[in-house]
């Protein structure tokens, strides 16, 4: 790292604000967008505040001390991925701003080697070229995967709540529990309900779960083959588990895959085993 070097990032570093302004001054109206001019003031305070550690992570890599950009990138990256996830901005946009703010950060570089003069040599430029755009580009990826990784485990989070919601372990007794099950039951649906709801019923202390599937018009032969999986489950796990609402055509399948539901109470409503069972008093 020469002397020049060190002057071009004290340079850039004494024209952090000056290089926000000229970035937040292309701003358009866009419908919706975090870098739409009219977004509000507390937005662009926060873009103000983000492009400035953008400037400052682009600024370390004219240091040639790697570790050192290595984490600087990795700050930035985690705190704006965060922010646009949180805006619910599309990460086409976000690369766009950042193309702009690269344009503007190179011609603060020409200024500088205006300023200076024959100081400056071409290969001087060039060296500067190289590792700063190599850092924009660094940026790029590392916001990508940044990006890519909190929105999956958003996501992930999102899926396990529909999941739960799903598959509903709801206590009305001290001891008894009714699981309604309503609309299609895929394979993927009948494995989370095959892990979630043993462990449900054994959290909130239940003996005895009634599985409801008056809500239910079609099971394939995996679904069917796994709920009597899970009947046997919750046997295992001290748990009686009784099914109400059956369909014919539910029950035609358990009976063409040879399923033994002998040894599981079944009933044709779940108003009828609780009527029998003076949970309820049906009227």
């Amino acid at each position: 790292m020469s002397d020049i070097d060190i002057e071009l990032y004290g340079y850039l570093i004494d024209h952090l604000d000056a290089i926000s302004d000229q970035w937040l001054a292309l701003r358009k109206k866009e419908k919706g967008s975090i870098y739409s001019v009219d977004a509000g003031e507390e937005v662009e305070h926060t873009l103000r505040e983000q492009n400035r550690l953008t400037n400052v992570t682009i600024a370390s890599s004219l240091l040639a001390d790697e570790k050192q950009f290595q984490e600087s990138k990795e700050k930035w990256a985690q705190i704006v991925a965060k922010s646009r996830i949180q805006s619910n901005t599309p990460i086409y946009e976000v690369l766009g701003a950042l193309s702009k703010v690269r344009k503007i950060y190179w011609s603060f570089v020409k200024q500088f080697s205006s300023l200076k003069g024959e100081v400056v040599t071409k290969e001087d430029l060039q060296r500067w070229g190289e590792v700063i755009h190599l850092a924009f580009d660094e940026l790029y990826v590392e916001f990508s995967e940044m990006y890519f990784k909190l929105m999956t485990n958003r996501l992930t989070a999102q899926l396990n709540l529909i999941d739960e919601l799903s598959t509903p372990v709801i206590k009305i007794t001290s001891e008894s529990g009714v699981l309604p099950l309503i609309g299609d039951i895929d394979t993927y649906r009948a494995k989370k309900i095959l892990e979630y709801v043993p462990k449900k019923s054994v959290d909130i202390g239940i003996t005895r779960l009634y599985i409801d599937l008056s809500g239910v018009s079609i099971i394939d032969t995996m679904v069917a083959h796994q709920l009597y999986d899970m009947a046997q489950i919750l046997d295992l796990l001290g748990i009686q588990a009784r099914i109400t609402g059956i369909r014919p055509e539910i029950a035609q399948t358990a009976i063409q895959l040879g399923l033994d539901f002998s040894s599981i109470d079944t009933y044709g409503s779940l108003q009828q085993v609780l009527a029998e069972e003076f949970l309820i008093v049906a009227e």
